[in-house]
């Protein structure tokens, strides 16, 4: 799949979307929109949202690191029963991903980034208000995300 390069701005468009509602997946994933398939993007974009708050606020992996994972594999994925090479390469990639963010950030487990003592929080999101935004680094990791996600991409184009 070609990417687009003239659509710009996915870092702030993942952010934006981060302030509209949407998790952290799902803020993500809606910044490479214009990749989805159409005729799936919906069912998409519901399953991203069980990946918000490190897994249905579970702070495990960091809801926009799976976002970068779900766009990964819409691009570089596989769809078969693969053990092999494929399946290696893509893993990779995935890793490769991985480190960039935990390079930039020291983790990618959510509460790890949110600094907190406990492994899960009860299912209720919080309310997100002005001081909800203003103790979260979320907004920022999300377009931090997006950013390296969409570099990583130009350099799987330049190599191909």
């Amino acid at each position: 799949m070609s990417v687009d390069h003239t659509k710009t701005g996915r870092k702030e468009i993942a952010m934006e979307n981060f302030l509209k509602g949407y998790n952290c997946t799902q803020s993500v994933l809606l910044a490479f929109e214009d990749l989805l398939p159409d005729e799936n993007k919906k069912e998409i974009i519901c399953m991203a949202s069980g990946f918000g708050g490190g897994m249905g606020r579970l702070r495990e992996v960091c809801g926009c690191v799976s976002g970068m994972f779900l766009v990964a594999g819409l691009l570089y994925g596989y769809d078969g029963p693969e053990t092999g090479t494929k399946k290696a390469e893509f893993y990779a990639k995935i890793q490769e991903l991985a480190h960039r963010f935990e390079k930039e950030n020291g983790s990618i487990v959510c509460r790890e980034l949110l600094g907190l003592a406990v492994k899960e929080e009860p299912p209720v999101p919080e309310k997100r208000t002005a001081e909800y935004y203003k103790k979260r680094p979320c907004k920022e990791l999300i377009g931090m995300a997006a950013e390296i996600l969409e570099n990583f991409m130009i350099e799987m184009e330049h190599d191909a």
